[in-house]
C-alpha cells in the first residue's frame, strides 16, 4: 500500500504552483513514488458564486510514502499550502494550491478535521480518473471497491492522447514531423495545453503499409525520444511518453528512455512482447485486430455481434497474460477502431462504451481520421478533425479512459468548454 495526495489549483501558474507543491512535499519528507497525468476541471462553485471564481482547476495525485503520521500530514500540507500563498477564504473559493489527503495504506481515520480516505475520492472526477490512471485496481479502504469501479460512477475526466507519427507513409500526417524546429513547436504546444500523453509511432499500419525493420523504427525515434527525455528532465508535472510499436527490441531500448506505455497494436501476441513489458511497470494497450497492418477485407463476421466477439477475444487473452506474467492493472484495452470491423460494426461499438468498459479494463479509444468517417465526412483532414472532435464528444460523454487523436489541443479546448455544461 502507498499513500496518495490530491493536488489541485486554479490561480497564477497553475502547472508551477504543482511543480512547486510536490517539490514542497518531497523537501518536508514525503518520498514520491509517481505523479499522474494531469487533468483539468470545472471548479466546484457554491450556489450564488462570484463570477471571478470560475476558474478551472488543474489537478493531479500523487504517490508515496513517509515516516509522518496522519494528523503531522495535515499540518505540513497546511503550512505548504499557506507557504505556496494560499489565504483564509470562503469555501471553494480560488486558491494557488489545495492538498488533500486522499488515502494513507490501508487506514480508515476520522475526526473534525480529518477523514481518510477523503470524502472525495469515491464521488469526484478529478480525483478518480488521476487516481485511476495511476492505480486503477487499488482498492479504496472502507469502501471495498477498486478505483476503477468506484470510476463507472462519475464523470470520468479522459486523457487526451497525441498522435505523433513519426513516418513517412503515414495515412493523414506522414512527414509531418521530420522538421526539428516544426516538432519542437508542436511537442511545446501539447505540453503548454497539457496534453496528458503523446504516442509517438515509426512504423505505419494504414492498409497496405511495408513491414519496418527495428533499425529502421528506432532511427525514426532516438532522436525524438531524447528530445523529450531532455525537455522533461526535472519536471514533476509531465506527460506520459507513449510508443506505438509491436516489436520487442524497439520496445526494450525506448524503456531506457523513459517510455510510460506501450502501445501494442498486435494486442500482446508476441511472446518476447510479453517478456520485455511485464516486469518493466510500464503500461501496455493491447489493441483488438483482425490483421496488422490494417486489412479492409479481413473484417469481424457480421451475424455475430461485434461485442460479443471482441468481449470473447478478450477474456481469452486475459488468461493468457496472466500465465505470462503481466499485471492486470499494467493494462490498458483498445478495441481497435479501424482495425478489422465495418462500418457499422464500429459505429455500434463507439456507442456503446459503457458495455466496453464492463470488461473491467481502462479503455481506449482511436478513432481519429479513420476511413469509417467516410459515409458522413469528406475525405479531407479538416473534415475528418472536426468529425473526429464531434464523435470524441460523445466519447467523453460515455466515460471513455484514454482518446487517442492527431489534434489533441483542439480537443483539449473543446473539452474544457463541453465541461463548463456537461458536468
Amino acid at each position: 500500500m502507498a499513500i496518495y495526495l490530491g493536488l489541485g489549483t486554479n490561480e497564477g501558474d497553475r502547472k508551477a504552483n504543482l511543480e512547486k507543491a510536490i517539490q514542497a512535499l518531497k523537501s518536508a519528507g514525503f518520498s514520491v513514488q509517481a505523479v499522474s497525468p494531469l487533468v483539468e476541471s470545472p471548479a466546484m462553485l457554491p450556489d450564488n458564486a462570484e463570477s471571478s471564481w470560475n476558474k478551472p482547476y488543474l489537478n493531479c495525485v500523487i504517490r508515496g510514502k513517509t515516516d509522518w503520521q496522519p494528523m503531522e500530514a495535515l499540518s505540513i500540507v497546511k503550512t505548504i499550502e499557506r507557504e505556496l500563498g494560499r489565504k483564509p477564504s470562503k469555501r471553494w473559493a480560488p486558491r494557488p494550491i489545495d492538498i488533500d489527503i486522499l488515502i494513507w495504506n490501508e487506514l480508515c481515520y476520522e475526526t473534525e478535521e480529518l477523514t481518510i480516505p477523503h470524502l472525495g475520492v469515491s464521488s469526484r472526477g478529478f480525483v478518480l480518473s488521476p487516481l485511476c490512471a495511476m492505480s486503477p485496481g487499488l482498492i479504496v479502504p472502507g469502501i471495498n471497491k477498486t478505483v476503477f469501479e468506484l470510476s463507472k460512477s462519475v464523470s470520468v475526466i479522459p486523457l487526451w492522447m497525441g498522435v505523433l507519427n513519426l513516418t513517412p507513409d503515414s495515412f493523414s500526417d506522414g512527414n509531418a514531423w521530420f522538421d526539428e524546429k516544426t516538432l519542437e513547436i508542436h511537442l511545446d504546444e501539447m505540453i503548454e495545453n497539457h496534453i496528458q500523453i503523446i504516442d509517438l509511432g515509426a512504423e505505419s499500419t494504414r492498409p497496405g503499409a511495408q513491414e519496418v525493420s527495428p533499425k529502421v523504427e528506432w532511427k525514426r525515434l532516438s532522436p525524438v525520444l531524447a528530445l523529450l527525455q531532455a525537455k522533461f528532465d526535472g519536471m514533476q508535472v509531465k506527460p506520459l511518453i507513449s510508443l506505438d510499436s509491436r516489436n520487442h527490441e524497439t520496445i526494450e531500448r525506448a524503456l531506457s528512455y523513459g517510455v510510460d506505455i506501450v502501445n501494442d497494436v498486435s494486442g500482446l501476441s508476441n511472446p518476447s512482447v510479453v517478456d520485455v513489458v511485464k516486469n518493466s511497470g510500464c503500461r501496455v494497450v493491447a489493441m483488438h485486430s483482425t490483421a496488422v497492418p490494417a486489412d479492409p477485407s479481413n473484417v469481424l463476421p457480421t451475424n455475430l455481434s461485434a461485442l460479443s466477439q471482441i468481449r470473447d477475444w478478450l477474456y481469452r487473452n486475459v488468461d493468457n497474460w496472466i500465465d505470462s506474467g503481466i499485471a492486470l492493472d499494467q493494462v490498458i484495452f483498445d478495441p481497435g477502431v479501424g482495425f478489422g470491423k465495418t462500418v457499422l460494426q464500429t459505429l455500434d461499438l463507439l456507442s456503446n462504451i459503457p458495455e466496453l468498459r464492463e470488461l473491467g479494463f481502462r479503455l481506449l479509444i482511436g478513432h481519429s481520421r479513420k476511413s469509417f468517417m467516410r459515409g458522413f465526412s469528406k475525405n479531407t483532414q479538416e473534415d475528418r478533425d472536426l468529425s473526429t472532435l464531434g464523435m470524441s464528444l460523445s466519447l467523453c460523454d460515455q466515460g471513455v479512459d484514454i482518446i487517442r487523436v492527431h489534434d489533441p489541443v483542439m480537443h483539449a479546448k473543446a473539452y474544457r468548454a463541453w465541461a463548463h455544461i456537461a458536468s
